[in-house]
């Protein structure tokens, strides 16, 4: 029980109420005289209160935040009042003191009703104290329709009704699918009609903001519900499902605005700590590239764990310095080290695994930018090829029990330098998986929403700038998921690792770019079309149309976990995959033409595309983009855009 003035107040007040609740108890029933004849009564209610107290604080009943209690905290009440009552009743009759059964019975009514009251009491000052000391007039309040009559909605209209500042808004109407909640009313806002009905009464109540407070509600019906939303022209908002969080974070929670991840309707994949604990707690865990977005991502998850250690490589120093920062404020009983360095290096990734002995090893360092790894197919070979296998013999090397690769769907079939590399990278991993007591898998997933240089951060800067959002084709589709996402998965593909697996993540299904184009510009307040055009530019370098998880030949078998499958296809040619690794090695120092050339014989699966009439062309493009900055910060904003793989395209490309 944490110890505040308020919680010694309840306490006080309890104590006294034990008192007042038996003193009147024995005045209704008639038996004041009896009861108080000698001065043991008072010895005896005191025990009575110090049960009571005991009781209340085991039910939690002092932590909760009463300004937001509930008809569960009310029957919280009830119940402990209760069996605080019958205990006091049997312990004093064990130490030889009785009192009538009468008394006891009337004081636990009683009790119920002062408790219960101080607390009710306490819960109506702190709201119309906030809403009277509040200076903002309805008439600023965003006019305001709940979709959802549930506990959720509830929270959110009392407390709007309460205007507290974390929940904006003026409640003037609910929407709720079930018939029963319909006409019915929720703090005297009443429930009117079905979410089908929200276009009707947005333009009835002249509504300006929709909360969408409905978290329980199947991914299906949230998309279905976020696209009615959407076109309308109020600001769209939603909350956390209030039931999974404690009573003492609910004066924390606020709205937010409805994001690109809400749109998509995944539901949300939670990490499963038993699959994750037996191999990564009390562990040292390298991740290479963790300072990128999915390997800090991976460092953040993997903490939930219970790490020994966790050594961050990465080449960019400030990355790993911000996401040190972070994690050593959050997990003080987690080691972060970090280490600079390439992992092209291989003298200085071999010192990291001297100094530190890895037990598991997470690889997502990679070049991943589609264009620009067309532009650079050398580089791509250096990192994504040979820097992994680096990385691949020092786990065999130094006996670490686990190595997860982190692929991509660009390895499949892959049209692009890029993704021939990763799946290169991925036959490294099979081919030292037959031998190695190390366990070597791989993960492969499509794009993560968010990461740099990924469409939604330059569709949003897009929109910021008043237009046009570019998209390279409308009928280009990807798989996206969220980062948190991608990384609890990864994690917990690790686990169910044997040797050699390709794991694939189920990525529901594809999404038009052109569709996320427009759910961004509507979440803005504005029309596609109207207020933000939309440009099609054409495929890039190496661009698919469409993703893909599985090559032609390859099949999948199910694990434990239905959010992570097994690539089953023909078996590589081990025995060439050295002879490959000397192939590609001899065009490292070559030209660009002949590293493609060399990828397509060893990957038999890539064919090499353009996109475009030459790769000469996207050499000069590129070039002249990079020419027309002039300071560190515009570079940085250009490039990013420019590095997208994932069907949004800088608008001077």
């Amino acid at each position: 029980m944490r110890f505040t003035k308020r919680t010694a107040l309840l306490l006080i007040c309890d104590a006294v109420f034990t008192y007042v609740a038996f003193a009147l108890a024995s005045v209704l029933t008639g038996l004041h005289s009896e009861v108080f004849a000698t001065h043991e009564i008072y010895f005896q209610i005191g025990v009575l209160a110090i049960i009571n107290v005991l009781v209340l604080s085991a039910f939690r009943l002092y932590n909760n935040l009463w300004e937001y209690a509930s008809i569960d905290e009310a029957i919280q009440i009830v119940v402990a009042l209760a069996l605080s009552t019958l205990g006091g009743a049997v312990f004093l009759w064990i130490i030889g003191d009785w009192l009538p059964i009468r008394v006891y019975f009337v004081s636990w009514f009683l009790l119920i009703f002062l408790c219960g009251g101080v607390r009710a009491v306490y819960r109506v000052g702190r709201q119309k104290g906030r809403a009277l000391r509040s200076k903002e007039p309805d008439s600023d309040r965003l006019r305001t329709l709940v979709v959802g009559a549930g506990e959720t909605g509830s929270l959110v209209i009392d407390r709007m009704t309460s205007k507290d500042p974390l929940m904006p808004g003026l409640p003037i109407v609910a929407t709720d699918d079930n018939p029963e909640k319909q006409g019915l009313r929720i703090h005297g806002v009443k429930v009117e009609g079905s979410t089908d009905d929200i276009l009707k009464l947005v333009d009835q109540y002249d509504i300006q903001q929709i909360v969408v407070a409905i978290p329980s509600a199947t991914a299906e019906e949230r998309r279905r519900i976020y696209d009615v939303c959407t076109q309308t022209d109020c600001r769209l908002r939603t909350l956390p499902n209030v039931r999974e969080l404690r009573i003492d974070e609910l004066g924390d929670v606020g709205l937010r605005d409805v994001d690109v991840s809400d749109l998509l309707g995944r539901q949300e994949v939670y990490l499963n700590t038993r699959t994750v604990y037996g191999y990564v707690s009390g562990k040292t865990i390298l991740v290479t590239g963790g300072g990128g977005t999915i390997g800090s991502e991976l460092c953040r998850q993997l903490c939930n764990a219970a790490p020994k250690r966790i050594v961050i490589f990465e080449m960019y120093e400030n990355n790993a310095y911000l996401l040190r920062k972070e994690l050593t404020a959050k997990y003080n009983d987690v080691r972060i080290d970090i280490e600079i360095g390439n992992i092209c290096d291989k003298a200085r990734i071999k010192e990291v695994f001297e100094k530190y002995h890895p037990n598991v090893v997470f690889h997502a360092a990679a070049h991943k930018h589609v264009p620009l790894m067309e532009v650079c197919p050398r580089e791509a070979l250096h990192n994504n090829v040979f820097g992994t296998l680096n990385v691949v013999r020092l786990c065999d090397e130094y006996n670490v029990d686990r190595f997860i690769f982190i692929s991509t769907d660009k390895a499949v079939n892959p049209t692009s330098v890029m993704g021939a590399t990763k799946r290169m990278g991925e036959m490294v991993m099979q081919y030292f998986a037959r031998n190695s007591k190390c366990i070597y898998s791989a993960v492969r997933f499509g794009n993560v929403l968010g990461s740099s240089g990924s469409v939604i951060p330059i569709f949003k800067k897009q929109i910021e700038q008043g237009g046009p959002v570019t998209v390279t084709d409308p009928n280009i589709e990807r798989y996206f998921m969220t980062i948190p996402e991608a990384s609890r998965l990864v994690i917990q593909a690790g686990g169910l690792a044997k040797g050699g697996e390709i794991f694939i993540l189920d990525m529901g299904e594809p999404v038009k770019i052109v569709d996320l184009a427009k759910s961004l510009i509507r979440l803005a307040g504005l029309k596609p079309g109207v207020d933000i055009k939309i440009e099609f530019t054409g495929l890039r370098p190496g661009e698919k149309m469409y993703e893909e998880l599985l090559m032609d030949e390859e099949s999948t078998l199910p694990t434990s976990n239905k959010s992570i499958m097994i690539s089953k296809g023909q078996e590589i040619s081990y025995e060439q995959v050295e002879s490959k690794l000397k192939d590609l090695e001899s065009v490292i120092d070559g030209t660009d033409e002949e590293a493609i050339k060399m990828l397509e014989e060893v990957v038999p699966t890539y064919k090499h595309t353009t996109n475009i009439s030459s790769r000469k062309k996207a050499r000069l493009a590129l070039s002249e983009k990079n020419g027309e900055e002039h300071d560190k910060d515009a570079a940085a904003a250009s490039s990013a855009p420019a590095s997208s793989d994932d069907g949004g395209i800088d608008p001077e490309e």
